[in-house]
């Protein structure tokens, strides 16, 4: 079911739309990649510098897909490996944002897509790429933890339902 949420994101107001769907948008659009990290029950959250706790995500990088944008990322902050199923997406529309710049980085309408990971290997944590720290933590932990929007939630929800 899609949901609808306005939030301030450093002074910009934004409208995020949770998507679940197994079609992705045209790559151009897509702002970042982010999932939701499955060791058995357990599920990872990190630490990023200047943040406080999420799952592993971020930008993709030029000659990536998505899938391998996320896979890095959590490498990258996770020091993990796995298995990805694709959720859906959020839809970030800059619609009602006064301080929308047509000429910076971001589209007027963007995506972050989502995933889950089912985890195979577990690396050393290494504090390399600006993460601090990863912790575990069972799925009904997550709202008490967690750095993010309401809509992070039916994502998890998503994610569960996802083996």
């Amino acid at each position: 079911m899609n949901k609808s949420i306005n939030v301030d994101w450093n002074g910009h107001n934004v409208k995020l739309t949770w998507i679940p769907t197994d079609k992705q948008p045209d790559s151009k659009k897509v702002t970042s990649v982010h999932g939701y990290c499955f060791d058995n029950d357990r599920i990872l959250l990190v630490k990023v510098d200047g943040r406080g706790f999420n799952i592993p995500g971020g930008h993709v990088e030029e000659g990536e897909t998505p899938e391998q944008a996320f896979h890095r990322e959590a490498l990258e902050e996770g020091c993990i490996r796995g298995n990805a199923i694709y959720l859906g997406m959020i839809e970030i529309s800059n619609e009602h944002n006064t301080k929308f710049d047509p000429n910076g980085k971001y589209p007027y309408i963007g995506y972050q897509l989502f995933y889950r990971m089912n985890i195979t290997s577990i690396l050393p944590f290494d504090r390399k790429n600006e993460t601090l720290t990863r912790i575990w933590v069972e799925p009904g932990e997550i709202p008490f933890v967690i750095n993010d929007h309401e809509l992070s939630l039916l994502i998890l929800d998503e994610a569960l339902k996802a083996k």
